[in-house]
């Protein structure tokens, strides 16, 4: 399971940030995960839950936001979805595409900070 490691790199990167800004806990960390980008989205949660514990997002929770896969079509001038498994077949005008706009995405959107300890 790769989401292990990838979820672990998530908290060190927001972790480091969360330092950097003198930010004690967090309280959310929001993620954008492509389609086509080989992360499945409950196991990184999962993996998140485990890779948190004893750090500033001990008590974070993930926010996964999915992005479809889209392709271009040059001829027509169209975005298409491509599904999955991704089929990049122009429904328009029915030739291939070799331009993938998106779904390969797997990037740190946003950081919450958790509460001022008092």
């Amino acid at each position: 399971m790769h989401e292990l490691s990838i979820a672990t790199a998530i908290v060190e990167r927001v972790d480091e940030i969360a330092r950097a800004e003198g930010t004690e806990s967090v309280s959310a960390v929001t993620v954008r995960v492509g389609e086509l980008s080989g992360v499945v989205p409950d196991a990184l949660s999962f993996a998140f839950e485990v890779a948190r514990e004893g750090t500033a997002l001990a008590g974070a929770r993930l926010v996964v936001e999915q992005v479809t896969a889209y392709a271009y079509c040059v001829p027509c001038d169209q975005e298409f979805p491509v599904g999955m498994p991704p089929f990049f077949w122009c429904p328009h005008c029915d030739r291939p595409s070799q331009d993938l706009r998106s779904g390969r995405e797997l990037e740190i959107t946003r950081i919450e900070p958790g509460p001022v300890p008092a």
